[in-house]
């Protein structure tokens, strides 16, 4: 079969709608979580996809914007996560950050974590993410339980997050990549709380 019969077919099987959009999200997502920003090419996603590489262009206008709509969009919305982590007890701080980042990432099946972390190196914008998130909507968190040090200690609970992740979801380090959320909240949160509110001196 030549390649524009091969692309005839993959075009009459899935309508240019929003279908096609869906599944070029999704394809990404795998691909980016695969092989990072830099090495994942239209053509592999397009493949993925079962559509035609044409298609990135139209719908996303090639593939630093489909990375910005299937990648940098986190799978949760701050305000609600605030307000999450918030309810309760501060001296609980800790364990909410725990549970609500592992059951998030677990709910999205890790792929969007996988791919903003192997992407980061290579995409500025990935990275820009990352600091935004972490700087400015964690650390507006921590300056509310009245605590010093405010930089340091988001920079010292990312560490721990992120970490956290990328064992779980990449490096996929076992027993911890399949432990038991509760499991990981009961070891981590007391690293987390003291980061968040004690000595760190």
């Amino acid at each position: 079969m030549s390649t524009e019969d091969s692309t005839s077919r993959r075009r009459g099987r899935r309508p240019a709608g929003q279908d096609t959009r869906t599944a070029l999200l999704e394809a990404s997502l795998a691909v980016f979580a695969e092989h990072g920003y830099e090495r994942a090419t239209v053509r592999a996603i397009a493949a993925r996809a079962d559509v035609d590489a044409a298609m990135v262009n139209h719908w996303f206008g090639g593939k630093e914007g489909l990375f910005a709509q299937a990648v940098l969009k986190l799978p949760f919305s701050p305000m609600e996560l605030a307000e999450t982590l918030r309810d309760g007890p501060d001296e609980e701080f800790g364990e909410r950050i725990a549970r609500t980042f592992l059951t998030r990432w677990d709910g999205a099946g890790g792929n969007v974590f996988q791919a903003l972390i192997r992407s980061v190196a290579g995409h500025e914008e990935a990275a820009t993410v990352m600091r935004e998130f972490f700087g400015k909507f964690f650390a507006e968190l921590i300056g509310g339980l009245g605590s010093d040090r405010i930089e340091l200690r988001t920079t010292l609970c990312a560490s721990q997050v992120v970490g956290l992740g990328m064992i779980r979801y990449i490096a996929r380090f076992e027993p911890l990549a399949s432990a038991e959320v509760e499991t990981l909240v009961a070891a981590v949160a007391p690293n987390l709380q003291r980061y968040l509110t004690g000595e760190i001196d």
